[in-house]
């Protein structure tokens, strides 16, 4: 290398002379060669959702849903009151609601419909990550222990991390079978 001249960037192993889908071609001398993706291939790709965007659009959407999915879980334990040192039955059910919803949304956005690019952040990340309290699951927990009720404390760990596991998949699960489409026989 001479001076002045900037370091080139070493291909990983030799390159194939034709991959499975025809010559491989040097994307430029300074870039490794990845001998499954063609020229075709990268030329056909989409640029990413986040250069149309911008990270200030996301992180202001996923904002606005964590706002208004917070609010809806402040709304439920006013009209659902867990008392001090009883099971949190409130927190329980908003996190395995919460958790179904996810399950759904994830499988419509991702395997089922073509949705907006930021209705996944919005929704998903957002409002559903507003909504799901896994900090209060937490702080609940610390509460029922000081209350002296640590054996409904350990029942509490189990049944939300066993309902929120639970509702992720049924909720995956049914929405593939329901939008699934369907072949004729």
């Amino acid at each position: 290398m001479r001076s002045g001249e900037p370091p080139r960037a070493r291909a990983h192993g030799p390159a194939e002379p034709n991959g499975p889908n025809g010559p491989v071609e040097s994307a430029g001398a300074s870039e490794p060669v990845d001998p499954d993706v063609t020229p075709s291939d990268v030329r056909r790709r989409r640029k990413p959702w986040r250069s149309r965007h911008g990270t200030p659009v996301v992180v202001a959407v996923v904002a606005v849903g964590g706002s208004l999915g917070a609010l809806a879980r402040f709304g439920a334990s006013l009209l659902w009151p867990t008392p001090a040192g009883t099971f949190p039955w409130t927190t329980l059910t908003v996190n395995a609601v919460g958790c179904l919803a996810i399950g759904v949304l994830l499988v419509a956005v991702t395997e089922v419909f073509t949705a907006h690019p930021l209705l996944r952040p919005f929704l998903g990340t957002g409002f559903l990550g507003g909504f799901t309290t896994f900090s209060t699951y937490c702080v609940d927990v610390e509460r029922l222990v000081a209350a002296d009720r640590a054996s409904t404390a350990l029942g509490y760990l189990a049944a939300t991390v066993a309902a929120a596991t639970a509702a992720v998949a049924v909720g995956a699960r049914g929405t593939r079978r329901l939008l699934a489409p369907r072949s004729p026989s």
